[in-house]
């Protein structure tokens, strides 16, 4: 089941989160690479137009996608094409509320269900507009996965969390992904203040580039998102990326389970 899926992944200790696009490069090579390298948790970005919370990696990723002329359709098949191969990995679907909502809510949550999708992440739809898609996604039995950033206040965080399950993503730097790196204290200071105010597993991500960056996140927290350190190889090696996606997969997946 979905929800099963990402607890027993979080469960064994500090699990490697890795992002890649969708229909960039050979995907599906691409993720079974990511899967041999040893990620507990794959996010499957959806490539939009505007891409807005995203940096260069990943905003020339969803061009070279969308000009590849990737569809909704075609990620679903990817995801359900994942799903029969690897079975036990969550698979996390990433994306902007246009490509998820067009159809409804509810064709788009059922269509998740039906490709063994366990959580969804919707970078632009706020927790307080939860109606335009949680209910839907969380009656089909995948996870609304939230993010908080570290302008997340007290008085907002209860808002972010309510209706969320699978796991908290700690935006780590108030900006766009792969750009920059946030002190150490800080994520720290962050992820405990977010521990204290949930039992759901707290992950990392924007700016972890490094297994050295990695590790030190996974000292304090349940997971550590990478993503465009990871887009960047299929930039670079193309249709080739799947060994070089699997070496630094598993030079990260070393690091982040190390901290266990």
């Amino acid at each position: 089941m979905p929800g099963e899926r990402l607890s027993r992944a979080f469960s064994r200790g500090p699990a490697l989160v890795c992002f890649i696009t969708a229909g960039d490069g050979d995907t599906a090579a691409n993720l079974d690479a990511l899967v041999n390298g040893g990620a507990d948790v794959i996010e499957l970005g959806m490539p939009f137009t505007d891409p807005m919370a995203d940096g260069p990696a990943i905003q020339k990723a969803n061009l070279r996608s969308l000009g590849a002329g990737t569809k909704t359709a075609d990620i679903l098949r990817l995801a359900a094409d994942f799903r029969a191969r690897h079975p036990d990995v969550p698979l996390v679907l990433m994306g902007y509320a246009n490509p998820m909502t067009i159809r409804g809510p509810e064709w788009f949550a059922a269509q998740c269900a039906k490709a063994g999708v366990d959580g969804v992440i919707c970078v632009d739809i706020p927790p307080e507009e939860d109606d335009a898609l949680g209910p839907a996604l969380r009656n089909a039995g995948i996870s609304p996965i939230r993010l908080a950033t570290p302008t997340t206040d007290a008085v907002r965080l209860p808002t972010v969390l309510d209706g969320s399950s699978g796991f908290l993503y700690y935006v780590s730097v108030a900006g766009i992904t792969g750009m920059q790196q946030a002190a150490m204290d800080s994520i720290e200071q962050a992820v405990g203040r977010l521990k204290a105010a949930t039992d759901i597993p707290v992950a990392v991500g924007f700016g972890v580039r490094t297994p050295e960056q990695a590790s030190e996140i996974a000292r304090v927290a349940d997971g550590v998102v990478v993503g465009s350190a990871l887009v960047e190889l299929v930039e670079q090696h193309g249709s080739g990326a799947a060994g070089p996606l699997r070496e630094l997969t598993a030079a990260l997946a070393l690091a982040v389970h190390s901290a266990r």
